[in-house]
Formats: C-alpha cells, sequence, structure tokens
C-alpha cells in the first residue's frame, strides 16, 4: 500500500493546472463514450444535522489507465469559523487486476483542483467573450480560488475580479492570496451579491448555501454562471437559462438547485447539453448570447479517479509517499511453505 499525504499531493500537483485541465477533459469525454461506471455518490448524513454529511463517490474510469476507486469526503461548515478547513477528504485507489487496495491519498486537494479544472473548462467553452477580462467569485473559500488559479490558466486574459462573500474579513484575506496566485490581479469587493452578479459576465458561485438565495436578475444577457455550489439558483433562475451540466441524472439529485428545478417542471428538458458532449463536440450546444447559462457540475468522481491515479504514478516515478509493506493479507502463494 502506498499512502500519499497532504504536503506529497501538494507538492505534485503545484503549477501543473495544463495536465490537470487535460486529465479533467479526458474524464469527461470518457464518460460521455460510456467508457465509466459511476454509481450515485452515498450522503452520509447525521439526526438533527442539516449540515454536516460525509459523501462516499465510487468510480471506474477506463481508458488507456484503467482505474477504480472511491473518494470519502466529509463537509463540515463550521470547522471555517474554528480555522479549520470545511472539507477533508481520502481516496483508495483499487487494482484493476485483483481488486486488492493499492494506494491511499489525501485528496483535499485533489478535489478541490478537479473542482476548478471543471469549472474553468466550462468556462473555456461557454463564455461569450473572446477574451475576458474580468470575473466574479461569490465565496471567499478554497475552491474559489482554485477556480480563479485554474480559470486564469484556462483564460490567460483574466485581469480582475469582483468578490462578494458574507464576511467581510474573510474576503479580505481572500484577496491577498487571490493576489499571489495571479500577480497584478485587481480585486473589487461588491457590496451584495446582486452587485457581484453584474459586474461580469463570468460569475462562479462556490459557497456553503443549503437553499437558493439567488435569482440571477441581476445577470447581464450573455452571462456565464459556474454554479459549483449547486444549491445558490432558484428553481425559476435554472429554468430560464441555458443549462450545461456534467451529469444529468448526477446532478437532478440531493436538493441541487436542478432538482428543485426538475421537481417544480415535472422534467428534465431544462438541460441543454453535458460537457462531456461539449468537449467531444463543440457544435453539440448554440449558446444564445441573449440569455444566461449557468454550468452546474454536480463533481464525478470520475475526475478524482483520474487525477489520484495521475498523482500515484508521479508518487511511484520519482519515489515519493510511504510504502506501508504487510497491509494486505500474505496470499497463499506468498505464505512460507
Amino acid at each position: 500500500m502506498l499512502i500519499i499525504g497532504h504536503r506529497e499531493v501538494r507538492d505534485i500537483l503545484k503549477g501543473k493546472e495544463p495536465e490537470v485541465l487535460s486529465l479533467v477533459a479526458d474524464a469527461y469525454r470518457l464518460h460521455d463514450e460510456g467508457r465509466s461506471a459511476l454509481p450515485h455518490s452515498v450522503f452520509l448524513r447525521f439526526p438533527g444535522d442539516d449540515r454536516n454529511r460525509i459523501i462516499g463517490l465510487p468510480a471506474h474510469l477506463g481508458g488507456e489507465r484503467s482505474v477504480a476507486g472511491m473518494k470519502w469526503i466529509a463537509s463540515f461548515p463550521g470547522n471555517v469559523a474554528r480555522g479549520q478547513e470545511r472539507a477533508s477528504a481520502a481516496i483508495v485507489l483499487n487494482s484493476m487486476h485483483d481488486g486488492t487496495p493499492q494506494a491511499f491519498l489525501e485528496a483535499s486537494l485533489i478535489s478541490a483542483k478537479r473542482t476548478a479544472a471543471s469549472a474553468a473548462l466550462a468556462a473555456g467553452l461557454l463564455t461569450t467573450e473572446a477574451e475576458p477580462g474580468g470575473m466574479s467569485l461569490i465565496g471567499a473559500g478554497p475552491i474559489n480560488l482554485e477556480v480563479l488559479r485554474f480559470t486564469k490558466a484556462r483564460l490567460p486574459s483574466l485581469f480582475e475580479v469582483t468578490l462578494f462573500d458574507l464576511d467581510a474579513e474573510r474576503a479580505k484575506a481572500f484577496a491577498a492570496k487571490a493576489r499571489r496566485v495571479v500577480p497584478g490581479l485587481g480585486v473589487r469587493f461588491a457590496a451584495t451579491c446582486e452587485e457581484a452578479v453584474a459586474a461580469h459576465r463570468l460569475v462562479c458561485f462556490a459557497t456553503t448555501a443549503g437553499t437558493p438565495h439567488t435569482d440571477l436578475a441581476a445577470a447581464a444577457p450573455g452571462t456565464t454562471v459556474l454554479h459549483v455550489s449547486l444549491r445558490d439558483l432558484t428553481a425559476a433562475a435554472v429554468l430560464g437559462a441555458q443549462n450545461v451540466v456534467d451529469d444529468t441524472d448526477h446532478v437532478c439529485r440531493e436538493r441541487t438547485s436542478l432538482h428543485l428545478a426538475e421537481q417544480e417542471s415535472g422534467g428534465r428538458e431544462f438541460v441543454d447539453a453535458e460537457i462531456g458532449a461539449l468537449l467531444r463536440d463543440p457544435g453539440a450546444f448554440r449558446r444564445d448570447p441573449r440569455r444566461v447559462t449557468v454550468f452546474s457540475p454536480f463533481g464525478l468522481g470520475i475526475l478524482d479517479m483520474a487525477l489520484a491515479e495521475w498523482v500515484t504514478r508521479q508518487a511511484e516515478e520519482f519515489g515519493i509517499g510511504t510504502r506501508v509493506d504487510g497491509f494486505l493479507p500474505m496470499s497463499a502463494a506468498q505464505a512460507p511453505a
């Protein structure tokens, strides 16, 4: 068993935005081709507690680097007030030869970076501006910091952001981090969510909201909304927009904004396209410049598997991580006579 800790994962992924974007795009294409197995995520919730949860994401991704495993990720929003990260995660990868667990990775960065890469890919595909210069970030947490990092890698013209968070001090701390991620970045603070939505035609929601709080009335025609946190938009906002998702069946669950839109409309006809299909054929979806387009990624376990498999290969090549012998039971062939 190879164990790869947080610092080791961080060092392997540092500066590898192009590689991560490519891995995530390839995973989406393979999924669209039917070369994956993706059961529904399992949500573990606790009696009397509607905020905290732990989610299991089992997945298999085919292709040249066939991989299978599971991510186990906890979301405890109250951690932030205690100076801890909201999310913590681990991934186990299994052998495609005999099913035995082969690697165990600390996965909070893997999860954040694959989420951000997904959003950045959608921004590149859907934006109505040839060279967008500005972006609005709603939510001043680590996910939006990674979204900024990856969107800058995908859209180098980006030079300013408008930021909104319910906690003004947290927003100021985020701004300092953002300027380190993108040197010379201009940062403006919005007083309301609506002001931030109106500021640019590229908007990202990455919040801890559990129920809808905005209708996108402030969004200009042609705005692209990266709805990473999935529960910010009213059902009416979703139904009034063009909608691109990662997987229709997965995203219309667990009281996401799209799940609420499905319940209100009685169907899923409001979903216009899935991102894997667009990556395979950009002409499969026609963007209406007069309407808002919303990208809502449920967050598929295949992305975690693709990135974890690549990190594990890098670790093995460069001798990174801790090898634990004797973790698995000895087979009959290995047992002494």
